[in-house]
């Protein structure tokens, strides 16, 4: 059964269509792709894996595909470039179509191009991962990192259509899934505190990847993320508290390189600073703290971060796209379940908390 949440954009409607076995079905993605000219573009992991299926299933149209290499290491304006270079030498032009078949780097990439190529195409989102299922894919953040910080360049575009095949969940790495569930768990804590109560009670079935949890799992996250985004696409006000987390996070993964912490994986601690800082603002009690950690050690991921140092942590926070008038703003937890993003929190309780995290290695 195919579920649908539709992303209510002006003019711009697109919708996000859930359910297994869906690149199977020429009809979802005919009805998602009028252009003629299509380039697949995937990684060299997925590619084979379902390159084919999108292939046989997009019949009928002119196809180039393209595999890019795998990891956030990649995610640059140098990788891009290979993307402009295919679409140029099978000549599209501006009525074709990009469809990124892959988890969330090969979706920022494709939709950055597609932003870019002839001042902008359509694109397509097929998410092979869950974290691209839940949050990548959704709302139209397209772009690539720099050395000085994540996601530095790029562009808002949005999909013409989000497909999640469930099933391509199945083929996806243990620590890969677990990633996404952070993301899960985010929408859940900014979000919907009724949703963190259903997922403490059924994370043994996502974790088993049992299809009727995560469908819903994958669902509710969409609809949350596509409300916010409808109501704040460029986010200027309510959209970044879905960056909650992500502020530490993304110091977690530039000062490491881009490699050896997953996004989700720095996120899941980012989010566990933010709630102890959410703590020292006396937003949230102390068996609150205690339950976002229960929930992400409970789902495999990691709650203690790397041995970054406090300065260096706060320097590559300052490179986060919400700060303003040199100030941070950060996303934090006024209960659970409802978010806020704020410069108005104690430098020094944030001095503390980065203290406490990043110098000692150990949350």
């Amino acid at each position: 059964m195919t579920a649908r949440v539709d992303v209510g954009l002006r003019g711009r409607e697109y919708p996000i269509l859930i359910g297994a076995e869906l690149l199977r079905d020429a009809s979802v993605l005919s009805g998602a792709v009028d252009a003629r000219d299509v380039l697949i573009v995937t990684s060299e992991t997925v590619g084979p894996l379902y390159l084919e299926r999108v292939r046989m299933s997009l019949s009928g149209k002119r196809v180039q595909a393209l595999a890019l290499p795998d990891g956030e290491a990649h995610k640059t304006l140098a990788t891009v470039a290979r993307i402009f270079d295919a679409m140029v030498e099978a000549r599209f032009n501006r009525d074709a179509c990009i469809a990124a078949l892959g988890g969330g780097v090969v979706g920022d990439m494709a939709g950055f191009a597609a932003a870019c190529y002839q001042r902008g195409v359509d694109f397509v989102q097929l998410p092979t991962t869950l974290l691209a299922q839940v949050d990548a894919s959704i709302g139209g953040k397209t772009g690539v990192n720099h050395v000085a910080g994540k996601n530095l360049i790029g562009a808002f575009h949005q999909p013409v259509a989000v497909i999640a095949d469930t099933s391509t969940l199945a083929t996806l790495p243990p620590r890969e899934f677990r990633s996404g569930l952070a993301e899960v768990v985010k929408h859940a804590l900014v979000a919907d505190a009724a949703f963190l109560d259903w997922l403490e009670g059924h994370l043994d079935e996502l974790l088993a990847q049992e299809p009727e949890a995560v469908e819903y799992a994958v669902q509710r996250s969409c609809e949350i993320k596509a409300q916010i985004v409808a109501a704040d696409e460029r986010e200027h006000g309510r959209r970044a508290e879905l960056n909650f987390g992500h502020t530490f996070g993304h110091a977690i993964e530039t000062a490491t390189g881009y490699g050896d912490w997953l996004h989700g994986e720095a996120v899941s601690v980012g989010m566990v600073l933010a709630a102890k800082l959410s703590q020292r603002q006396g937003w949230l009690a102390a068996a609150d703290v205690k339950r976002v950690r229960d929930v992400l050690r409970r789902a495999g991921l990691p709650v203690s971060a790397p041995h970054v140092g406090a300065a260096r942590a706060l320097t590559l926070m300052g490179m986060d796209k919400k700060v303003l008038a040199g100030r941070i703003r950060l996303v934090l937890l006024q209960a659970l379940g409802t978010a806020a993003v704020t410069a108005d929190y104690d430098p020094e309780a944030l001095g503390e908390t980065l203290r406490e995290h990043f110098e000692a290695g150990a949350a």
